[in-house]
């Protein structure tokens, strides 16, 4: 039987705020924070029946402890969903949230489900990347990969390799800028409607209120980042002041049929065009935007000037570099994360890619002459993944007419 694509459009996304590794959210379990995101999603969209809900999809990178145990079926059970509502949990690292919500994506188009809750979670501080792994050794014996694939900063290292023309300096520049960016959006507001406050628990200060990140840095300068140590590499380029840190935090976003949730009054923030997930060497995982961006592209017909507005997870500048430098796009371009990004909020690997969507969502929002735009991100064990969205909002002029 012939089957009709249907239009999945995103309708909703929160995040918790992100905390620092052995920080606010030090003594709070990760489901938690997950639950209190799908419960958050539910609450600011009254008219979504929880019924209706078809499918919870939860990603984690390690997923052991309290980010284990099919985490999408029982932080949906938690979070009073129906016991009608099934979830399951899925990884793909970094990229693991954004997995999520085109996984879900793939069900709606095909007409298995008309709505669905799609995110994820990283608590990297009582879980660190790698715990209770077990990498089979021919992966180095055999050569399968470099070494360095394993570490995550030694590939931004070779990145820079690969790219010379990419400095430290000019990292520095863009860390610095993302830095301000972030500082500008809390200051006017931007960043705080995607929130939801969590409660907090410690054994020494008792209880408090989570509210904004905890990773920001106002007032970084090049001075100051001049100084800080290259861990990955003697005289390196990568440093804490120049990629992400490591961070615990939740998202979740609402996913839907257009037609369903137009029936059920739900908003309407974006409509999925194209996704991509491509592989690259591991020991060069920064570059992995780049391939799959050009994939998604071609699968939707169009070109990197089509798209004018841009949420480029920031693992490590000169990964976002190596992607901008080349498309031919300049370091500052207003386009490109213009609310900042992981380097200065902070990347949980595996909900990272839901705060992306959030953040274009309300590009398209301030910016109804933009008709197309991407969230892409670098992935571990060498991946990229992109994804391109739609403005229901587009006034139908173009960037160039204005």
């Amino acid at each position: 039987m012939p089957r009709q694509q249907r239009e999945v459009v995103f309708v909703d996304g929160v995040r918790t705020p992100f905390g620092k590794a052995k920080g606010q959210f030090a003594e709070t379990r990760a489901d938690d924070l997950v639950i209190k995101c799908i419960r958050e999603l539910m609450r600011r969209n009254p008219n979504l029946p929880p019924e209706k809900v078809d499918e919870v999809a939860i990603a984690a990178t390690t997923q052991i402890g309290d980010q284990g145990l099919t985490l999408g079926r029982t932080a949906a059970l938690l979070a009073g969903l129906p016991t009608t509502v099934p979830g399951y949990s899925i990884d793909r690292m970094c990229a693991g949230a954004m997995t999520a919500v085109t996984a879900v994506a793939g069900g709606i188009a095909f007409g298995s489900y008309d709505v669905a809750i799609a995110g994820g979670v990283e608590h990297m501080g009582r879980h660190p990347m790698g715990e209770g792994v077990d990498p089979n050794p021919r992966i180095i014996s055999e050569k399968i990969v470099n070494p360095d694939a394993l570490v995550m900063g030694k590939t931004a290292e070779n990145l820079h390799d690969r790219y010379p023309s990419i400095t430290k300096e000019r990292a520095d520049a863009y860390a610095v800028a993302s830095q301000e960016k972030t500082a500008a959006a809390y200051a006017a507001g931007k960043i705080q409607p995607d929130l939801v406050p969590v409660a907090t628990k410690s054994a020494e200060a008792g209880w408090g209120l989570a509210t904004t990140d905890e990773g920001p840095r106002p007032g970084t300068t090049m001075e100051s980042l001049a100084g800080l140590k290259t861990p990955f590499r003697s005289h390196g380029n990568v440093s804490a002041g120049n990629a992400s840190g490591i961070n615990d935090g939740a998202t979740a976003a609402l996913l839907a049929d257009e037609e369903t949730a137009k029936a059920l009054g739900l908003p309407v923030k974006m409509r999925l065009v194209s996704y991509s997930f491509v592989g690259v060497e591991p020991e060069f995982m920064g570059a992995g935007p780049i391939p799959s961006t050009e994939k998604a592209l071609k699968q939707a017909g169009l070109t990197i000037d089509d798209i004018d507005a841009f949420e480029v997870n920031e693992a490590f500048a000169v990964q976002v570099i190596a992607f901008l430098e080349h498309f031919g796009i300049a370091d500052d371009d207003p386009r490109v994360n213009p609310y900042g990004g992981a380097i200065a909020m902070g990347h949980p690997l595996a909900s990272s890619g839901v705060r992306l969507m959030n953040q274009l969502a309300r590009q398209f929002s301030e910016r109804p002459e933009v008709r197309y735009g991407i969230t892409t991100m670098c992935v571990g064990i060498g991946q990229g993944a992109t994804v391109i969205w739609e403005n229901p909002n587009w006034n139908g002029s173009s960037e160039g007419d204005n």
